[in-house]
């Protein structure tokens, strides 16, 4: 295996090693997910009979340094609009693996293709308050694509530096009150962009397993 420390900190290749060599699904008890930063509410978002989903966490090999890509959704949608999200969606009775219903909601809302896409590992389910059990599907993604907004589901895509991302000084947490109870969540602004909720949880999540 090639010796990790001879790779540039936060290029897509150092991004490889780590999660060739540590995203696996952890135990049963090793779940990610908004609990985390609420832990009172732990039997109300880790259950069973949740909306299986996944996400694709793309990381892109740029030469100045990796990236990471994100969409904003479209303010049309019922369900977060507006919100800064990872491309991915419900898991489908005809996709064969949560890799393929990442890769799939991927080209479906803008348009990446999978012959630039590289699945390198996944991560621990991350459940979420609003009633999902998400798969981030990490990947690596060269450089020469043409994405494709479907307008419909997304107003935007946009980079954030690798770097910038799993540095924890950059991790935020913020509360607001859902339900006359306050919900803590984190919080990434980046360049007039609100990172927050369910996708800076996992963005998180990806920090703890691999750069932490």
């Amino acid at each position: 295996m090639m010796d990790q420390r001879a790779l540039e900190p936060y290029s897509a290749a150092d991004f490889r090693a780590r999660a060739l060599q540590r995203a696996a699904p952890g135990p049963s008890d090793d779940v990610n997910g908004d609990h985390r930063l609420n832990p009172n509410s732990r039997k109300d978002i880790v259950r069973e009979g949740l909306r299986p989903a996944a996400v694709l966490v793309p990381v892109i090999d740029r030469p100045e340094g990796a990236t990471m890509l994100l969409t904003k959704r479209t303010e049309k949608l019922k369900s977060h609009p507006g919100q800064i999200a990872f491309p991915g969606g419900r898991v489908d009775p005809g996709d064969v693996s949560v890799e393929a219903a990442a890769m799939r909601e991927a080209d479906e809302e803008i348009g990446l293709k999978g012959e630039f896409i590289e699945i390198v590992g996944q991560l621990s389910d991350y459940y979420s308050g609003s009633g999902f059990r998400i798969t981030p599907v990490l990947s690596v993604v060269r450089p020469g694509f043409t994405l494709t907004i479907n307008p419909d589901e997304v107003d935007d895509t946009f980079e954030v530096p690798l770097r910038f991302l799993m540095d924890a000084a950059n991790h935020h947490t913020d509360s607001r009150i859902w339900n006359n109870i306050e919900r803590y969540f984190y919080t990434m602004p980046y360049d007039g962009r609100h990172i927050w909720g369910v996708t800076a949880g996992i963005i998180r999540a990806v920090h703890d397993r691999l750069y932490a």
